[in-house]
């Protein structure tokens, strides 16, 4: 009595079962064949309508539209269309660190080559032959900073002493050219640029804010470099096996299933997402703090460190430095003549030339609308904000990269029931992970080796952790190339790392006697050359003065 309906309900249910699969099986592939033509691809052996799917190895094997030759297909499509996700989400990171590199380095570089024009156009007004005669030195001297600023192993404090020793060695001749100096003699003159401070403080206060501003300077510009290629190549993403199978199933497996409109849930998009983008994801917290090491160095340079205020002037500085020396150079002269001996006279015909005949006018600066404008048309304050606003909007860009592809409508549904779950079309309920790599190992969707970190990746972090550390010793007015830690304490050796206010060390050279066994000049030097050395000149400068007066008058 109980088998009839039984057998009946079985019957039935076989026969709806049937007449199912005869509907599945006559299901159009129409839909699919015009978005795999779309693709690029060719409908060759691509079906009409769907076939049994058990040779698929990534999408569900029931009924498909896709053939294994389809599959592959769109294996490699989605592993292009991640990459160009990633390079279009990043290009705005990128664009950010190439386009200020360039924009600073062209400042930077402009604003040295009108300091160096300002400083040759107001010295030929100023001094005439004499600096045209000797301007190699001030050429060096640029030279010098242009190739620190470009990356070169020079020395800033080397290169700023041996300035202020040849310009002292050049203007003492100048200022006693009723005398012959040999090599050996300028070179003891020049052991006593710091024990006479001919100059003034000049060269001290402007050898601090060089060396501070060129190394806050050349640091940012060199980290904009760096941030500019660590986004390029981290932005090139390596794909792993189980990512592409991840991708595939995400962005293609609807078209497999007949579906080729239905979008992947944002949620399952950010889970595929996070588990391709792990080791990336792991860049940022040293992404970070190198942003935050550029910030503080552009902080310096709107302030104390303003390349711009210290380059300026630097024709006003030197000047200023140079006039010192003249007002100062019976002084100068008095202790040189004590501690290095009493030079030999020149002879006749090469008494002193006025110094009148050379320095016939005070310094007159550039007034401000007279000093040239540099091409990027704005002052480094300007550039720096801009920069610093920039960089500002590049924190915790990795780690948020995810959300930036998935928050794409191209990508995405944002209606989570009309979205692909990974299986068909409905809500996505598994959990988002967090970011990075040890975060994976519960990833639903992707499989990752959490034990295997991406070795280029780590290679970006230590180089991204080279450049911050650079960057807070620039921070610190502290040249890292040329700091010794061996040397730090004495503060000697090659670019020994200066503080907050940096102090030079020098060692004074031993007061030599005069030299005994010739205190006098020869006793056949005619005229007035036969006066002891410190009356000879105080009665030479005392000329020099009233020939400067009368003239001024």
């Amino acid at each position: 009595m109980l088998k009839t309906p039984v057998v009946v309900f079985t019957s039935l249910s076989l026969l709806l079962s049937l007449s199912f699969a005869g509907d599945v099986k006559s299901l159009s592939c129409s839909d699919v064949r015009q978005a795999f033509t779309t693709k690029g691809f060719s409908l060759h052996n691509v079906p009409h309508q769907e076939i049994p799917g058990e040779h698929l190895r990534v999408c569900s094997q029931g009924y498909t539209c896709c053939t294994s030759d389809m599959e592959d297909k769109l294996g490699q499509q989605s592993k292009l269309d991640f990459e160009k996700l990633v390079d279009e989400n990043s290009h705005t990171i990128r664009t950010i660190f190439t386009s200020r590199h360039k924009k600073f380095d062209e400042f930077f570089l402009e604003l040295l080559d009108n300091s160096e024009k300002s400083l040759n156009d107001m010295f030929v007004r100023t001094y005439g032959k004499l600096y045209t005669h000797n301007s190699e030195m001030f050429e060096d001297l640029f030279s010098e900073l242009k190739r620190y600023y470009t990356g070169g192993n020079v020395n800033l404090e080397e290169v700023l002493n041996d300035f202020w020793s040849r310009l002292l060695e050049r203007m003492f001749q100048l200022l006693n050219s009723q005398y012959t100096f040999t090599d050996d003699y300028l070179e003891c003159i020049s052991k006593y640029t710091d024990q006479l401070k001919p100059f003034g403080d000049v060269p001290r206060k402007l050898k601090a804010q060089v060396t501070k501003a060129f190394i806050a300077a050349r640091s940012f510009v060199q980290g904009l470099m760096v941030g500019r290629e660590v986004a390029n190549r981290v932005a090139k993403v390596n794909i792993s096996p189980g990512c592409s199978k991840a991708l595939t199933k995400m962005l293609y497996c609807p078209y497999c299933g007949g579906m080729p409109g239905l979008k992947p849930c944002a949620n399952y998009c950010q889970n595929v997402m996070r588990g391709c983008l792990a080791n990336q994801a792991d860049l940022d917290p040293e992404w970070n703090l190198f942003i935050d090491a550029m910030l503080l160095v552009a902080d310096r340079l709107e302030g104390p460190f303003n390349i711009e205020a210290v380059m300026e002037p630097i024709d006003v500085k030197i000047s200023e430095a140079i006039m010192a020396m003249q007002d100062n150079s019976m002084q100068v002269s008095s202790k040189v003549f004590q501690g290095c001996g009493h030079p030999k006279a020149a002879g006749v015909g090469r008494s002193a030339r006025g110094i009148s005949d050379v320095f016939n006018s005070r310094f007159r600066p550039y007034s401000p609308e007279e000093r040239p404008t540099t091409a990027a048309g704005t002052s480094l304050d300007r550039l720096v904000i801009d920069i610093k606003e920039k960089l500002k909007e590049s924190k915790k860009f990795w780690s948020s990269l995810p959300d930036s592809i998935c928050a794409e409508d191209e990508v995405t549904d944002p209606d989570e029931e009309q979205c692909w779950n990974s299986h068909t079309k409905g809500r996505y309920f598994p959990e988002v992970v967090k970011d990075g790599l040890t975060n994976q190992l519960n990833n639903p969707e992707v499989e990752v080796d959490i034990t295997r970190p991406d070795t280029f990746i780590r290679q970006q972090i230590m180089t991204l952790r080279v450049m911050t550390n650079k960057l807070r010793n620039a921070y610190n007015g502290k040249d890292v190339y040329f700091q010794d830690s061996s040397d730090e304490e004495s503060g000697s050796g090659s670019g020994s790392g200066f503080t907050t206010e940096p102090e030079v060390v020098h060692t004074e050279p031993p007061m030599l006697e005069a030299d005994k066994s010739d205190p006098q000049p020869p006793a056949d030097a005619a005229g007035p050359q036969q006066m002891p050395s410190l009356q000879l000149l105080s009665a030479v400068t005392a000329l020099t003065w009233l020939l400067l007066l009368l003239r001024w008058r």
